[in-house]
């Protein structure tokens, strides 16, 4: 029920009356009722389990001559059903507090209609909104947050998408929240007025985007970005004497790279991965060494993600709970795969067609996943987030990508909320590739600073507006283009290396 402002008087309820729904919506405890359902072939059972899936302690009573198996099967899960073999007679109704008729006889239909109305009962005739007192609504549940659509009885079909969508939409971390802001209320202290107000601005950033929450993560991310550059630029001007003449003449290689790191953060904000695979291959295929590819797909990834990362937070997309338990492993990992990967510089001839290998299998895990009809989801989430953290950001740091490939997927498939996993992978991933960024530079003396800009302006353009194209276009047939294009260029490094040696 919604609780009006205190100046609004008379005059503005009737002001605001409805328009359309003339419907006042409820919310029944049918555990402490009995309902009569009246029928139980292909509409019954679909009532049944209407009720049952959203009252399983519901007091219900099945009658019809004719009843399907499955509604047997359905009645024996729950010990409120009890179903009766028989013609209806308008008696079965005397301690009915509810009745639902799903029968396909019209004539049936409005006896029983007219016996319930004539005891007072409200009625539920299926398929006939001229005959029903009440409807039942599509239902979107996240514990005990749940939420009924209505139509108005003019399109049952409207309203099941409209469920899909808000299931698919509503996290299901809002459970959590909701726990919490019990046990907040009830700690309260105060009166209506001030519980009320304290609450308000409790769940003020569920509704406001600029709510001023979590001021000191966005200075340090955008602080972070801005040290970022100036260390990168004065360590470049210093440490490498080719660097003035990149300046004053840029080599052909940088736009290359421009334009790469442009279209791989493209992709990576539609599909929500793949940015580190398609640049290192592409890295790898234009000569740069692992090491040096692998730094310069860091180095980029930090502005990048540190833009999408702040996009989502702005949206809204982030499980903080689950940022924690990623960051610091995933920090760990990538530092020391970083530090190993530095080392075997002077190797990279035989370290390449590993990596190379490593990007291979990546295309092909990319692209058996587009052939997947849908992610599929365990009803239990993974639990080891720490030790999923520590791997991914070691694979990532070795391989020059696969945080989004590894870490994204396991935990969509463990259960996570497509949409926070991955506005949480895009934020913490700032931080391991900054920190995977400093390990590579202070190890490194490449020379491969054009495509390493390249890679960092082009990424930096893009990913604002990746990360409002996120989900909203096909990501199938990218997800087959990038795995194609992966696949090929692998293979035909590693051909070229066992070409060498043979």
């Amino acid at each position: 029920m919604t609780l009006l402002p205190k100046d609004n008087g008379l005059s503005t309820i009737q002001s605001e009356k409805a328009e359309g729904n003339p419907l006042f919506p409820v919310f029944l405890k049918l555990n402490e009722l009995h309902t009569v359902l009246i029928g139980a072939g292909n509409v019954g059972l679909e009532k049944l389990a209407a009720i049952l899936h959203n009252s399983p302690d519901a007091t219900v009573t099945v009658i019809a001559l004719s009843i399907l198996p499955e509604v047997h099967l359905l009645a024996a899960d729950y010990k409120g059903v009890k179903i009766v073999q028989k013609s209806f007679t308008d008696t079965d109704l005397n301690n009915a507090d509810l009745v639902i008729a799903a029968t396909n006889d019209g004539e049936l239909n409005n006896f029983i209609r007219q016996s319930a109305h004539e005891r007072k009962l409200l009625i539920n005739v299926a398929d006939k909104p001229e005959l029903c007192d009440f409807y039942l609504g599509s239902i979107v549940q996240k514990g005990d947050l749940k939420i009924a659509i209505s139509t108005n009885g003019k399109s049952p079909t409207i309203a099941k998408r409209l469920k899909e969508v808000l299931n698919e939409a509503l996290p299901d971390e809002l459970d959590t929240t909701l726990q919490q802001m019990s046990v907040l209320r009830n700690s309260l202290n105060g009166d209506f007025a001030y519980k009320v107000k304290k609450l308000n601005e409790v769940t003020s950033i569920l509704v406001e985007p600029k709510a001023p929450v979590r001021r000191n993560l966005i200075w340090l991310i955008w602080g972070s970005i801005v040290l970022s550059i100036l260390i990168a630029v004065a360590a470049l001007w210093l440490r490498d004497p080719d660097f003035k003449t990149y300046v004053q003449h840029v080599n052909p290689l940088f736009y290359y790279f421009l334009g790469a790191g442009f279209v791989f953060a493209l992709i990576d904000g539609a599909i929500g991965m793949s940015y580190g695979v398609t640049s290192t291959s592409f890295s790898l295929a234009m000569g740069i060494p692992p090491a040096s590819a692998s730094m310069g797909v860091h180095l980029s990834e930090i502005m990048s993600n540190g833009i999408a990362g702040w996009m989502h937070y702005r949206m809204g997309n982030i499980n903080w709970k689950l940022f924690k338990m990623l960051l610091i492993p995933g920090i760990i990992g990538a530092v020391t795969g970083a530090y190993l990967l530095s080392s075997l510089e002077h190797y990279s001839q035989y370290t390449k067609p590993f990596v190379s290998l490593y990007t291979l299998i990546l295309g092909i895990v990319i692209l058996s996943k587009a052939f997947k009809t849908g992610v599929k989801r365990t009803t239990e989430k993974i639990k080891n987030i720490r030790l999923l953290g520590l791997g991914g950001g070691f694979i990532d740091a070795v391989g020059g990508g696969g945080w989004g490939s590894i870490v994204l997927s396991t935990l969509i498939a463990g259960g996570r909320h497509p949409r926070f996993s991955l506005g949480t992978v895009k934020l913490s991933r700032f931080f391991i590739a900054l920190m995977s960024s400093i390990t590579f530079f202070t190890m490194l003396n490449s020379h491969h600073w054009e495509a390493v800009a390249g890679l960092v302006i082009g990424s930096a353009i893009a990913s604002p507006i990746a990360a409002k194209i996120s989900n909203r276009i096909s990501a199938k047939a990218i997800m087959i283009a990038v795995a194609v294009i992966v696949i090929l260029i692998s293979v035909r490094s590693i051909a070229i290396f066992l070409g060498k040696i043979l």
